[in-house]
């Protein structure tokens, strides 16, 4: 895509981010019993609906990757190169899926539409993501495979975007391949930035490593997209079909039921992105990729772009429980939200 193309939308391809140590700050306090027991380290930005940074915490410029919650990057892309998908097809598209059986016969559905089979699929083989789904697929003597794996849904789409481009099917995970080509592209025009490294995801595919200030940014063009363009099917797709894109009970799907018009996705490692459909928007990642940071700190985000607090209470974070009763709680840093208590003295 040429700095002309990405004229459409307001901002030209800036230089790729810069790979160096990310200057990382204080993001939320672990506090039990009153005592700062434990740091997590992070960076956040929040964006303006006009795309302004409103607030940014630690580094959102150094190069970092974003993992899965590219995902509805790369469908916008495969909507783009052909892929005829909608609904929760397309949320399946996009998602790290909990392997219920919901997602893998969704998955079966995309492959069968592309007139392809399992065998086809490149990523790896994995049990179900999440654990009372994957209890339950060791208990029936299941094995892993790569239908099960959280991101099958994507890698069927891809093969199904391949297919109807004439494009080889054994290397659609080649950087090389035009395939990956063209989701570069798309990369670079929603980021608004050239890509700093290429790598390989969890799952197989190729990573693409842009900056957190990036992904927002790419997260605002979804949701602001005219009707019925490929960003704005993405973004449809994945709000109206939340637990096809996550799972039952995952905080995602939660979060996007909770705040009207909100589309997100998580990420391992500690990453969050998030978009209203004004184009205010949120990217957060956690330095040491803990879980139980990323959603307090994402709800804490979200209020400071000005969604309303009441809204996200059920993702303050889990109590810290010590003999059984509730003895502590992970708070975010002041930096993050100015009204959280400091610890005690």
């Amino acid at each position: 895509m040429t700095p002309g193309a990405l004229a459409d939308y307001g901002c030209s391809l800036a230089e790729a981010p810069s790979i160096r140590e990310p200057l990382h700050a204080p993001v939320a306090h672990l506090v039990r019993g009153g005592v700062i027991e434990g740091i997590h380290y992070g960076s956040v930005v929040v964006l303006a609906a006009d795309g302004s940074v409103e607030l940014q915490i630690g580094d959102i410029e150094a190069a970092f990757y974003p993992r899965s919650a590219l995902k509805p990057v790369q469908a916008v892309a495969m909507l783009r190169a052909g892929l005829p998908l909608d609904g929760d097809l397309l949320s399946l598209a996009a998602a790290s899926h909990s392997g219920e059986e919901r997602h893998l016969a969704g998955t079966r559905r995309i492959l069968e539409l592309a007139g392809l089979a399992e065998d086809h699929l490149r990523n790896v083989t994995d049990m179900p993501f999440d654990p009372v789904v994957r209890e339950d697929w060791i208990r029936a003597g299941r094995l892993p495979s790569r239908l099960a794996q959280n991101c099958s849904g994507k890698h069927a789409a891809m093969l199904y975007t391949a297919h109807l481009n004439g494009w080889s099917l054994d290397d659609y995970l080649d950087p090389a391949h035009p395939l990956q080509q063209a989701i570069a592209e798309i990369v670079e025009d929603l980021t608004g930035q050239a890509i700093a490294r290429v790598t390989v995801d969890g799952c197989g595919a190729p990573l693409f490593s842009v900056s957190l200030h990036g992904l927002a940014r790419a997260a605002a063009r979804i949701t602001t997209a005219p009707p019925g363009t490929p960003e704005a099917r993405v973004a449809d797709a994945m709000r109206e079909h939340a637990e096809m894109a996550s799972g039952t009970g995952r905080d995602v799907a939660a979060l996007m039921r909770a705040v009207p018009g909100l589309l997100t996705k998580d990420g391992f490692e500690g990453v969050q992105v998030a978009a209203l459909p004004d184009g205010r928007a949120v990217a957060v990642k956690i330095a040491d990729g803990a879980d139980r940071a990323r959603v307090p700190v994402t709800a804490a985000a979200l209020a400071r772009c000005g969604v309303d607090p009441a809204a996200l209470t059920e993702f303050a974070g889990a109590p810290l429980l010590g003999g059984g009763a509730v003895v502590g709680s992970i708070r975010p840093a002041r930096a993050l939200d100015p009204l959280a208590e400091s610890p005690a003295p």
